[in-house]
């Protein structure tokens, strides 16, 4: 089969790369001695809580790795055995399509990118470098939010639909910010897939005491991403084999297999196994760079666990996560992983451009394209995300009218 090429494409993982002061422009004066920029010999670090944290370690952003430098070794090319850190080479300055969205949006018309998600970078180690301080958390999170509206807006030019964060720490305060984003034009919100400490300490956020948060996201008809992140499971590898260095290039082999993506599958199975998704029917989750390789044992685990105790489910598992979860797979990833256990309407397409474990531009995808049809692919590369932002779909053969949410 010849691969259809030409279908108008919604990027469902685009990132931006924050300024400097992205976690300080609005942080409260009472926090600002917690989130500061150090030097480390000739290397900008960043420091939350007076420790520093190299799980980022260019955050001001200045000079990155080239979009798609990681490509060889994602894509299991890498023959040379070069490190991450190898790969990287020489590093370019931030563009401005990085920074800004009306850059951006150049960049995208040059590339074949219709609309795209786009989600924030430093977010990835707020929840974590924090966790400590669940009202430091809170504050660093409305100081992002404020400084992406200040800068990218949360919709641009219908094309561009920003992921404001939310966490769920403080339920009242999640509630107030989720406030906040729809009173400014979000029309998508990003939550960690992970536990959250609170003031009564450790808490799945799927938990009937966040009700309240649901109810209202629920009641908005918003779509929750749940986008990887710093992960929670470093405490506990740590055990296993204390690391040189939190640095993503540098990771061990060992830390590389374990980490693997338990977080999502672990904050789905509590979406569904703790009832969130069956008091709240009509929550669309998205599960975005969490790679796919999960699902079949996860829907093994479940299905075996209805087998054995259905009393302890409210609704079948797998009709749950049917109803209410998307999936984005890896580039590199199987589109079958997701077609073949959650259906052809719940797979997304996502490039992670320009980070660069993702593409070097959206449509290289096409070199690992697995031979869809048209039909398919208009899917995959961007009607499915339409239909989960609730925007017109582009099939010619399709509803061009919005879904109903």
């Amino acid at each position: 089969m010849t691969q259809f090429t030409d279908a108008p494409i919604f990027d469902a993982d685009q990132h931006m790369y924050e300024t400097p002061d992205a976690l300080t422009r609005h942080l409260p004066e009472r926090y600002r001695r917690a989130v500061q920029f150090v030097q480390v010999g000739r290397a900008t670090r960043i420091a939350i809580r007076g420790k520093i944290t190299d799980y980022i370690p260019n955050p001001t952003f200045d000079r990155v790795a080239a979009p798609g430098a990681w490509e060889k070794f994602f894509s299991g090319q890498n023959r040379e055995g070069q490190s991450l850190r190898e790969m990287t080479g020489r590093a370019i300055e931030s563009r401005p399509s990085f920074r800004e969205p009306a850059p951006r949006l150049v960049e995208m018309d040059a590339q074949g990118v219709d609309e795209a998600l786009v989600y924030p970078t430093l977010a990835n180690l707020v929840e974590h470098s924090a966790a400590e301080d669940p009202e430091l958390v809170v504050a660093m999170i409305h100081a992002l939010n404020r400084w992406m509206l200040d800068t990218w807006g949360y919709t641009h030019a219908d094309r561009l639909f920003m992921t404001p964060v939310i966490s769920c720490a403080l339920v009242d305060d999640a509630r107030r910010e989720l406030d906040y984003v729809l009173e400014n034009g979000a029309k998508v919100v990003l939550i960690k897939p992970a536990p959250v400490k609170g003031l009564r300490g450790w808490r799945s956020p799927a938990l009937p005491e966040f009700d309240p948060f649901w109810a209202d996201v629920e009641r908005a008809g918003i779509p929750v991403v749940l986008h990887s992140s710093q992960p929670p499971l470093d405490d506990y590898i740590n055990r296993w084999e204390p690391p040189d260095s939190n640095d993503f290039t540098e990771m061990s082999a060992f830390r590389w297999v374990t980490l693997g993506h338990r977080e999502i599958a672990d904050m789905l199975t509590s979406l569904i196994c703790h009832g969130t998704l069956t008091r709240f029917p009509k929550l669309r989750i998205a599960s975005i760079e969490n790679g796919s390789a999960w699902i079949h044992p996860l829907f093994d685990d479940l299905q075996a666990a209805y087998n054995k105790m259905p009393q302890a489910f409210p609704e079948h598992p797998l009709e749950v996560f049917r109803r209410n979860v998307w999936v984005s797979p890896f580039w590199e990833g199987s589109v079958a992983d997701v077609i073949s256990t959650v259906g052809w309407d719940r797979v997304l397409f996502g490039s992670d451009f320009p980070h660069p474990e993702g593409l070097a531009e959206p449509r290289g995808y096409y070199a690992y394209a697995e031979g869809m049809d048209e039909k398919r692919t208009r899917d995959f590369m961007g009607d499915n995300a339409r239909r989960l932002l609730g925007l017109p779909v582009r099939d010619p053969a399709g509803d061009r009218s919005p879904v109903a949410v």
